[in-house]
């Protein structure tokens, strides 16, 4: 088995990190494996609303929002994190300015000292493109995904609210991004570089070109970049907007070649479903970048597509 018996042993002499016993703070669980530093579950939440350093985002609409929330929860849409769409013919969703992305965090309350809270309402991978921007903006280590979000929230009869939270703005110190972004010149010279693994993030019908993505009337090419391999973020999620066991998300990068070292680049349509399969790659220690254009973006630039399995 490889690296994936590695990992499931350091995973069974590590344990899950304990979420912690004292509500008073928000003090985030100690370490024990890298999943236990990205996710939190909903006991650990429930027992810290009233933690003054708490903020925490709900992912989505002002409908879904209105109609029940974490109590405390503020709204947080990824348009409003992401650059504005610009030109006759704009990407969507990429990254913002650091200035930009700066006021809107204050806006909601975020400060140097807050511990961040992001839970999805639908899917899981709108979450964690959220939680991909903050990791980008250096606020990785105090930002946790919720898993389950608002449906294992209210499955459990937790408290929900309707009325929105009264925010102080927060402060935060001028951001500077980590270089886990890569453009499509990069995705180019390191598409078949040793150490390397280019992710196909997308649905196989995508990947194997039986459909083409993109909007009606301007649709993506067929297939998926020459070299990439396929690991759809939905192969290492579940239904209940959770990540998959460590084990079965291990064994999905190793069946796509990825080695113990290697560095995945992963693309989806527009950057959103891959922030999903790296956050899962992450869970099992591995190193990750975002090619944020996706094959939006190198299908308009005409780079190297291959179809098939």
């Amino acid at each position: 088995m490889g690296w994936i018996a590695a990992i499931s042993m350091a995973l069974l002499l590590a344990g899950s990190a304990p979420a912690g016993s004292a509500p008073a703070g928000a003090s985030l669980p100690g370490a024990g494996t890298p999943r236990a530093e990205m996710v939190v579950d909903t006991a650990w939440v429930a027992a810290r609303l009233d933690a003054p350093d708490l903020v925490i985002l709900q992912i989505g609409d002002a409908a879904a929002y209105d109609a029940g929330h974490i109590p405390g929860a503020r709204l947080l849409n990824l348009a409003d994190i992401s650059a504005p769409p610009t030109g006759s013919d704009p990407l969507f969703l990429e990254m913002p300015e650091a200035e930009a992305l700066r006021a809107k965090l204050e806006a909601l309350g975020v400060s140097d000292t807050s511990t961040v809270i992001v839970y999805p309402t639908r899917d899981i991978q709108s979450a964690t493109r959220a939680v991909f921007v903050l990791d980008t903006a250096g606020l990785g280590p105090r930002t946790r995904l919720l898993e389950g979000g608002l449906p294992a929230w209210k499955a459990e009869g937790r408290p929900l609210s309707t009325r929105p939270r009264a925010v102080v703005p927060g402060r935060l110190s001028p951001i500077v991004f980590r270089p886990i972004v890569v453009d499509a010149d990069y995705v180019k010279r390191h598409v078949r570089a040793p150490g390397y693994v280019v992710v196909d993030a997308r649905a196989p019908e995508f990947y194997s070109g039986e459909k083409a993505g993109g909007p009606p009337g301007k649709p993506h090419r067929a297939g998926h970049i020459a070299g990439a391999r396929s690991v759809p973020f939905s192969s290492v999620t579940t239904p209940d907007l959770m990540l998959a066991p460590e084990a079965e998300i291990a064994a999905r990068f190793e069946a796509a070649g990825v080695k113990p070292g290697d560095r995945i680049i992963a693309y989806c349509h527009v950057g959103q479903q891959a922030s999903a399969t790296l956050f899962a790659a992450r869970s099992v220690g591995l190193d990750v970048l975002l090619y944020d254009g996706s094959f939006e973006e190198w299908s308009r630039l005409g780079g190297e597509v291959e179809a098939g399995k």
